[in-house]
């Protein structure tokens, strides 16, 4: 590779050092966000694997996400796959939804409040549960697991931190990508205690690039410009295991007791970085890449998770549980791409109550007395610690579930969740997020097997 420029080596290494040094309070460019490719632009997306993803249905949405002990007939609860036993023995169920949201972000640049606002749509999760047994059951399905999209710019000076050597300059930080999750899980009971297991595959990718633009004062068309970019692929094995026991109180009232596990696991992980220097002539730009590390194999440790909870329910009429998650993000690492272990908190943990209630479950003629109404609240912790700080959050929820198709063999559910909440703090030049999601989910209940049929 030919080295055009010399003196370029200065500014790569400012640009290596001003990428580390990246505050939160940067502008934000809210227009590069895109709804229809589920790209919103999220600052805090810039740290570890991005933006967790929330891979629940709408029906465990609307009660805060109880998924330690949450279980019905006509939706799916994927987290916990110890809840498959636990279907009707004569009905599969398939699931579809999609989450559209909005986000306003707050925060200080250069002394002055400023917001932007953004908004996304996209698939949230798609899943088909079958029971193979009175006291078993399978499940496949696919959801998102994390998200990266933000463009961020910054302006540099002598006088800012990091200072800049060059007088006026410029960084602009972009980054993308996502990660997916596709599975296959099942589950077993012996009287009321049913353990269970999902495996499945976690790919994706994220692509970063960090660019640096000095201005010369006396000559704005003329400037170098440095790049450093580069790519992680990631693919792998992934698991989670569940537990859960349902005990008979009386007639009506029903204990369960449950919760998650997900180990510490190795994820392959693909790498290579890039890094160009470039001078703006003013009707031309020369550009030339300085330095290229080809794709390098290795690996992504993710962290040991695990929940619990407990909830009490009345049969077809009521139910009121409490759930706690917590994540060991100290065991997260990445071999390749060390930008990815920075800002990660020791751990994250997330306390959720919620409640759901059906008027009259029999009630075949009022739709609206037959459907569920649901109602839950959270607060927890980030899988970040910037500035200091770890990044706390909290909501409310609200969501429904409304029988409307119903025949002999087949029953079919429209699940509406609303989600309010607050993430971050404008505290230690950090952003403050507050977000509105809804999901809307449908799932179609079907007879699977007919025992009179081949008899």
């Amino acid at each position: 590779m030919t080295i055009m420029f010399p003196c370029r080596n200065k500014y790569l290494a400012f640009l290596l050092v001003s990428a580390s040094g990246l505050q939160l309070h940067a502008q934000t460019t809210s227009s590069l966000s895109n709804p229809r490719n589920g790209r919103d632009n999220n600052p805090y997306s810039k740290f570890g694997i991005g933006e967790l993803v929330n891979r629940n249905n709408a029906a465990v949405r609307g009660i805060a996400n109880l998924t330690s002990t949450y279980s019905n007939t006509y939706s799916v609860n994927t987290d916990n796959p110890a809840t498959y036993s636990f279907m009707d023995v004569q009905r599969a169920v398939f699931e579809v939804g999609g989450t559209g949201q909005t986000r306003t972000t707050h925060g200080t640049v250069n002394g002055a409040e400023t917001n932007y606002r953004t908004g996304t749509a996209t698939l949230s999760y798609m899943t088909l549960a079958v029971p193979v047994s009175r006291n078993s059951g399978f499940c496949i399905g696919f959801r998102p697991y994390s998200r990266t999209y933000y463009s961020l710019r910054d302006t540099l000076s002598k006088t800012t931190n990091p200072p800049s050597p060059l007088d006026s300059a410029e960084t602009i930080y972009k980054g993308e990508g996502s990660l997916n999750y596709a599975f296959i899980g099942g589950s077993a009971k012996y009287k009321g205690l049913s353990v269970g297991f999902n495996f499945g595959y976690l790919f994706g990718s994220q692509f970063v690039s960090t660019q640096l633009n000095p201005y010369d004062v006396s000559n704005g068309t003329r400037s170098y410009i440095s790049e450093y970019s580069n790519q992680t692929r990631t693919g792998g094995i992934y698991w989670k295991g569940g537990l859960l026991y349902e005990a008979k109180l009386d007639s009506f009232y029903t204990l369960r007791i449950g919760g998650t596990i997900t180990m510490d696991q190795r994820v392959k992980q693909h790498y290579l970085e890039y890094n160009i220097a470039g001078y703006n002539f003013g009707d031309t730009v020369v550009r030339d890449t300085a330095y290229y590390l080809p794709e390098t194999r290795s690996t992504m440790t993710l962290p040991l998770s695990y929940s619990a909870g407990i909830m009490l329910t009345h049969a077809g009429k009521w139910g009121v549980g409490v759930d706690y998650t917590a994540t060991q993000w100290s065991n997260f690492k990445s071999e390749l791409n060390k930008t990815m272990n920075s800002g990660i908190a020791a751990s994250s943990y997330r306390l959720a109550l919620g409640s759901e209630y059906t008027p009259d479950a029999t009630d075949i003629k009022h739709v609206l007395s037959r459907s569920t109404y649901r109602l839950g609240a959270y607060y927890g912790t980030e899988y970040l610690r910037l500035n200091g700080n770890d990044i706390s959050y909290y909501g409310i929820t609200a969501g429904m579930s409304l029988p409307f198709k119903r025949y002999q063999t087949q029953v079919s559910y429209l699940h509406a969740a609303i989600e309010y909440g607050i993430l971050g703090t404008t505290d230690a030049g950090l952003m403050r997020q507050n977000y509105l999601r809804f999901t809307l989910g449908a799932s179609m209940t079907a007879r699977w097997f007919d025992r009179k049929k081949y008899q």
